[in-house]
């Protein structure tokens, strides 16, 4: 059977953005030849390597890494040696054969595929941090937009007091803005330790210097475009884990939107709906709320795979058997899909139609009851918290029962009358008048000079 190459078939969320083709294969074996050809500068920078041999293994790897490795094979050559640079080394030393020695000089393997991993995910936070940016501009113009566009808040699934759409939005765009912040919080570390942490052979093909290692390490950083670590961190997977973390946490801040627009975009609700939702394969008249679904299937299955990445921090003695390898599918997923969820989260908010009459119809679907809360704490002063309390529940069991305006109610109650004006009352049954501070705090989350 031939080997096809993973299209998303199962993973559309990811399927054809640029997320996917920067995680591919031939992205990674790309890098692994880039980490390859940066070493081989980095020492030659240092005087450990001629000029001439880095320059050729560079372009070698280029080639290779443009189209002529054959990806395939060298993933099937990989299970005979537990990771593919042990056949990558050979290949790119086949192409310099008169420079072949310089290939791959005092290096181990994880340290090329660690250096790699961290190299995809730069390619892949950019792209990342490009649409989460291009996310919190969307929402910030929601915000502004509907500053003042009254809805019901919900609480345990239950209409609770107004808000508006304008600080639903920006809490949005604060989870964005949140999680952007810890992508920009990252240090992508390039890795150098050798066999077992020491740099021993790298050392031993040194110039012979005191901090010959230490200089290797920051040429190499350079060279990628990666930090240079204090110490080789083959079994120490912090930067690892907290990329994964990170990665979760952009998800999560996505997935509270999608998952918001789904209970809005709901036939009985309908306060806000895909501009482009899916169609049906039975149903002719569904437009199904097909983006947020995309974006919350990364957002569940992103923390899990982070929770494997995770485990691997467990790792025995000075390199791991098993705990290294267990990463790197894992890894990939979370990048792709963290990846396409953001990419899909961009068409998601800039195509978001917000329905404003719909919202105010939805305030009276409890007769009133929205705004029982602010009439016990107006009553309070005048006849007692206690009271208060008391008479606003029998007023509104009252509603329910007998399915009448609270207004209504209340206006049959000598004890509310007695003390409260018609004007007043109507006032206080407003649900546009009781949205507490969530106006300013739109102005304020917008205002931020911080963002």
């Amino acid at each position: 059977m031939i080997a096809d190459p993973d299209s998303g078939l199962l993973s559309p969320v990811r399927a054809g953005t640029p997320a996917e083709a920067a995680t591919s294969d031939r992205a990674f074996a790309a890098a692994m030849l880039e980490a390859e050809a940066a070493l081989a500068r980095a020492q030659a920078r240092l005087g450990t390597v001629p000029s001439e041999a880095a320059q050729r293994i560079t372009a070698a790897a280029r080639v290779l890494g443009e189209g002529e490795l054959d990806v395939v094979q060298l993933a099937r050559e990989a299970r005979a040696t537990g990771n593919p640079v042990v056949s990558l080394v050979g290949t790119l030393s086949a192409k310099v054969p008169d420079v072949a020695d310089y290939v791959h000089r005092g290096s181990t393997s994880q340290d090329i595929v660690d250096t790699a991993m961290m190299a995809v995910a730069r390619d892949v936070l950019r792209l990342i941090t490009a649409d989460l940016t291009a996310i919190a501009d969307a929402l910030a113009e929601l915000a502004r937009a509907h500053r003042d566009t009254v809805m019901p808040g919900r609480t345990l699934t239950a209409h609770a007091v107004p808000t508006t759409f304008g600080l639903k939005a920006a809490i949005w765009r604060q989870g964005v803005q949140e999680s952007a912040r810890r992508i920009a919080e990252l240090r992508l570390p390039v890795s150098l330790g050798g066999a077992a942490g020491t740099l021993a052979a790298y050392v031993q093909y040194g110039d012979g210097t005191a901090d010959y290692a230490e200089r290797l390490v920051g040429a190499f950083a350079e060279e990628t475009g990666l930090t240079a670590p204090i110490l080789p961190w083959h079994a120490d997977r912090t930067p690892v884990a907290e990329l994964v973390s990170a990665l979760a946490g952009v998800t999560t801040a996505l997935g509270k939107i999608a998952v918001d627009v789904q209970v809005l975009a709901r036939t009985e609700i309908g306060e806000a709906t895909e501009a482009t939702g899916g169609g049906s394969s039975a149903m002719p008249h569904k437009q199904n709320p097909v983006q947020s679904a995309l974006v919350r299937s990364a957002a569940l299955q992103v923390p899990v795979l982070a929770a494997g990445v995770t485990q691997a921090g467990l790792a025995e003695d000075e390199r791991s058997a098993g705990v290294w390898q267990a990463e790197w599918q894992l890894l990939r997923e979370c990048l792709r899909l963290t990846g396409g969820a953001t990419h899909t989260t961009v068409d998601l908010v800039r195509g978001l139609d917000i329905h404003a009459n719909r919202m105010r119809e939805n305030l009276e679907l409890t007769n009133g009851l929205i705004v029982s809360e602010r009439l016990s704490a107006a009553l309070a002063p005048r006849v007692g918290k206690a009271r208060a309390k008391d008479l606003l529940g029998t007023a509104s069991q009252r509603a329910i029962e007998e399915d009448r305006p609270l207004s209504e109610i209340l206006a049959d109650t000598p004890e509310v009358t007695g003390v409260v004006d018609p004007a007043t009352l109507a006032d206080l049954l407003d649900p546009a008048q009781y949205v507490g501070a969530a106006r300013r705090l739109v102005d304020r989350a917008l205002e931020d000079p911080a963002e």
